[in-house]
């Protein structure tokens, strides 16, 4: 308890010092000046790096073996990087001339469309779901190590967090990422070295030590898994979600933070560098499950959302143990921060400003605006956490996923076709983000194909879906719209 107080003490001097700087909601969203592209890239690895990748995606590495790793820790962060590298330096130029705060904001002044940025702020809305994810996932942590109940530690973790980014926002959130991040890369390479036993026998004494348990967990695909069943699913969908994955708000708006674009190369390599590091720490899942073969401790059976916290605690040392408890939250605040900063300036620059700006008044009133926005985005978190830890669908990155995957299949052709293609007509982007979010939820909640059949669905299978039709759709108007024109 000690030693998390302690880190809340240094969060809060932190949110205090920015605080102080800030006095607008330009102030809150990007900082009140450019920031060193080494901590920024950082910020930046902290903030794509949540509780899901150190706690919840283990568990599914733990239950469903290779397949899932290939998933996780190698096709999604190849489709990620690649369109980090692609994309930022041109929607950095352009977010910064226009002085955007918003991703919202961004694609609305880029189509020169007041209701497509109000869509957006709406649509922001399905981002609480990796909110959900990341307060759940630093419950499970918590209650288990220090034996309390999942409620207490969730209505602290809410209250404390959802508190201090109130006041402190991006003047203050670039700091403490990069503490996050920092205690992070010592977290995962003590994760990563926990399991240095199994490989006394080589690699392939390893791989034999997983076989004996299931042979499923060493194959390529896993027929019992329902993310990760054959090629399509593993590589194709995953690929395809790791290049859209970028247009979170909290992920792309990033590159605003830096001074100027001679910082981009530096930014994206250290940010890119650490979150390779970060993302092999799902290996963790398969010293878990060598630790617990048929998946119960004490006789009680492990939920997926909790074999990491069950794994800390079994192999560390208490001293070692809290360190690496340290990191586990670190990973979940980091993002949880950038989420709550991101989706309150959306909703009060870009839904409240357009629809009530003439009973505001001065800039000012909206950072007390955000302030209330923050609060309501706390009470609806809280609920929905509170249910997902009593009742999951297999793991509550299933429900995170569908929402987030819906949000960035809709914003991927707005912004792909805003910084590669010239003179594209509204309607072009609007009708494409449209028919991403139809076929996102209807072929998800439609159970269309056999990868979105039974209890448990993919939500990747149903954003691969609604990323390709996106894009057709996008590209037909394009091309149709602008030959009319010219004609």
């Amino acid at each position: 308890m000690g030693l998390i107080a302690a880190y809340a003490a240094v969060i809060l001097a932190l949110v205090i010092r920015g605080a102080r700087r800030t006095r607008s909601l330009s102030d809150y969203a990007v900082g009140t000046a450019g920031f060193s592209p080494t901590v920024v890239g950082l910020s930046l690895a902290a903030s794509i790096t949540s509780a899901a990748t150190f706690i919840i995606n283990p568990g599914f590495i733990a239950v469903y073996g290779l397949s899932a790793l290939l998933a996780f820790a190698v096709v999604l962060p190849l489709g990620l990087g690649i369109s980090l590298v692609f994309l930022t330096k041109s929607f950095r130029r352009y977010g910064a001339s226009i002085k955007a705060l918003s991703l919202s904001q961004w694609i609305g002044q880029r189509y020169q469309s007041k209701g497509f940025a109000l869509f957006f702020a709406v649509l922001s809305l399905l981002l609480i779901t990796f909110i959900v994810l990341i307060c759940v996932g630093m419950t499970k942590v918590l209650a288990q190590a220090l034996g309390v109940e999942e409620w207490v530690v969730l209505s602290g973790i809410v209250v404390f967090v959802f508190g201090y980014m109130m006041f402190g926002g991006a003047n203050s959130m670039v700091y403490t990422n990069t503490i996050q991040a920092l205690i992070m890369l010592v977290v995962a390479f003590l994760m990563l070295g926990s399991g240095y036993e199994h490989f006394s026998a080589g690699v392939h004494g390893f791989w034999e030590k997983l076989a004996a348990i299931d042979p499923q967990l060493t194959t390529f695909t896993n027929a019992s898994s329902p993310l990760s069943r054959d090629f399509f699913e593993i590589f194709i969908c995953n690929f395809v979600v790791g290049v859209a994955v970028v247009c979170q708000p909290h992920i792309i708006t990033k590159s605003l933070m830096l001074r100027d674009d001679r910082d981009v190369n530096r930014y994206l390599l250290v940010g890119l560098t650490t979150e390779a590091i970060f993302f092999a720490v799902v290996i963790t899942g398969f010293y878990a499950r060598l630790m617990f073969p048929d998946l119960h401790v004490d006789g009680q059976a492990l939920r997926l959302d909790g074999i990491v916290s069950a794994y800390v605690v079994r192999e560390f040392p208490v001293w070692i143990g809290l360190v690496v408890v340290l990191g586990l939250l670190s990973a979940g605040l980091s993002t949880l921060e950038g989420l709550v900063q991101s989706v309150s300036t959306t909703i009060t620059s870009d839904l409240i400003r357009p629809l009530f700006g003439r009973f505001v008044g001065s800039d000012e009133r909206y950072v007390s605006i955000n302030r209330f926005v923050i609060v309501a985005l706390a009470l609806i978190s809280f609920f929905l956490s509170a249910y997902q830890l009593e009742h999951p669908n297999l793991s509550v990155g299933i429900f995170a996923q569908n929402g987030v995957y819906a949000y960035f299949s809709a914003a991927f052709i707005p912004v792909l076709f805003g910084i590669y293609l010239k003179n594209t007509p509204s309607i072009a982007v609007i009708g494409a983000s449209v028919i991403a979010i139809l076929v996102h939820f209807g072929t998800y909640y439609g159970g269309i194909t056999e990868y979105l059949q039974g209890p448990v669905r993919n939500p990747a299978v149903a954003a691969t879906y609604a990323i390709l039709a996106s894009a057709c759709t996008g590209l037909l108007l394009h091309f149709s719209l602008k030959k009319t024109t010219a004609s």
